[in-house]
């Protein structure tokens, strides 16, 4: 804000995003889009919400037409720091936001809570960052017992967090499904049929940390193949779901060029799939699935914190060898192989292995990593490590 006239944060309802604006801005003006005579306002006079700067106009997707406003006000003075604006939907998915405010806006986008965050663990990212460096120690890497089925339950909504209950949260998710449907869902989208659509979400979550197969996924719906892309590019716009990208290592190498699936938030696609309980979770065939939907929720705010430089990825050849994530800084890689095994040996680094040998720059790679369920972090080979991925889901919660 000290550099842009407009900073845009998105993320799913319930993240935080009004709390945040509010208390980063505390002076400046507030108008919520949830507020019908200020909806109305913005549907028939949305320049009058742009005299008065700096403001924050919350819920900003629901007024497709502020946008344009905001763009001539800028045009007309420009100053850093003059719109704060926030939505629930990811304005640069929305078709019907005519205006990207190029060369005049950041977006950002505030994932929900990961547990480090929520615990308030100083420097709770920090040893995903120090993994670039070339000077890294093993004794840097936290230790502790983690409970990875306890965090994928609770997500990262602040208000599912508060709760302890199990039986009580399952009812917050539940009610928060409703809202979504009947709410924020018809914002963005005509859906001629709620029922359909959230039969997709059941079977999206069923598929979380797998290769998206479209057509697989329309089958099981029973849902026509454009309306299944259309539902799960709502569920992206709407800030719900996201599609991780595969990293091209090589051009000439066959990759695998499907996008892997992960919710925003692992409590409510735990919900929509049916776990219910710590036991159901790892009791589980695909555990190991949920076990990275679960850290995705650590990972995805590590890339969120500089969206700029930081990306994540995944990696898979067409033979099958894979890596879970991939974390890229500043054109620096660093690959992450997930286990949920408290035994790890150098075989469970073959998918790195394979990895640093496709690719042409190898020293890009800076170092390969498997978290795993155990407690002691040691070298796996010359390049490679073993990491307890324990404090990334913390048993004290």
């Amino acid at each position: 804000m000290r550099v842009m006239p407009v900073t845009v944060l998105t993320g799913p309802r319930q993240t935080g995003k009004t709390t945040l604006a509010k208390e980063v801005e505390p002076s400046a003006a507030y108008h919520t889009l949830d507020d019908l005579g200020i909806l109305n306002q913005a549907l028939q006079d949305p320049a009058s919400l742009t005299l008065e700067q700096p403001v924050i106009i919350d819920e900003v997707q629901r007024a497709p037409l502020l946008v344009l406003a905001v763009k001539h006000a800028v045009d007309q003075h420009r100053r850093a720091g003059a719109f704060l604006l926030t939505g629930s939907a990811n304005l640069l998915l929305m078709k019907s936001i005519a205006d990207s405010l190029a060369g005049r806006a950041i977006y950002l986008q505030l994932p929900p809570f990961c547990p480090t965050e929520w615990l308030g663990r100083e420097g709770n990212l920090l040893p995903l960052d120090r993994l670039f460096d070339a000077d890294f120690e093993l004794r840097e890497w936290p230790v502790g017992q983690g409970n990875w089925p306890l965090w994928l339950l609770r997500g990262g909504f602040p208000p599912a967090l508060e709760i302890a209950n199990e039986s009580d949260r399952n009812l917050w998710m539940g009610a928060y499904v409703q809202t979504y449907l009947e709410r924020d869902l018809r914002q963005l989208s005509e859906v001629s049929s709620l029922p359909d659509f959230q039969r997709l979400m059941v079977m999206a979550a069923q598929r979380t940390g797998r290769l998206l197969n479209q057509a697989e996924l329309a089958r099981d719906a029973s849902l026509s193949q454009p309306t299944t892309h259309r539902y799960l590019n709502l569920l992206e716009a709407g800030c719900i779901m996201t599609r991780l990208r595969p990293f091209t290592s090589n051009p000439t190498t066959a990759l695998i060029k499907t996008p892997r699936l992960y919710w925003r938030d692992c409590g409510l696609a735990s919900w929509l799939a049916g776990i219910r309980s710590s036991k159901a979770a790892t009791a589980r065939m695909d555990a190991g699935f949920w076990l990275e939907q679960t850290l995705f929720q650590t990972l995805q705010t590590w890339q969120a914190l500089d969206p700029q430089s930081r990306c994540l990825h995944f990696w898979r050849d067409r033979s099958g060898r894979e890596v879970d994530f991939i974390l890229e800084k500043e054109g620096r890689f660093v690959a992450l192989e997930i286990k949920t095994s408290k035994q790890v040996n150098p075989s469970d680094a073959s998918g790195i292995k394979a990895l640093r040998e496709t690719m042409k720059n190898k020293k890009a790679l800076v170092r390969g990593a498997v978290l795993y369920g155990g407690n002691e972090p040691r070298h796996l080979s010359h390049d490679d490590l073993a990491l307890p991925w324990g404090w990334m889901v913390p048993m004290n919660s």
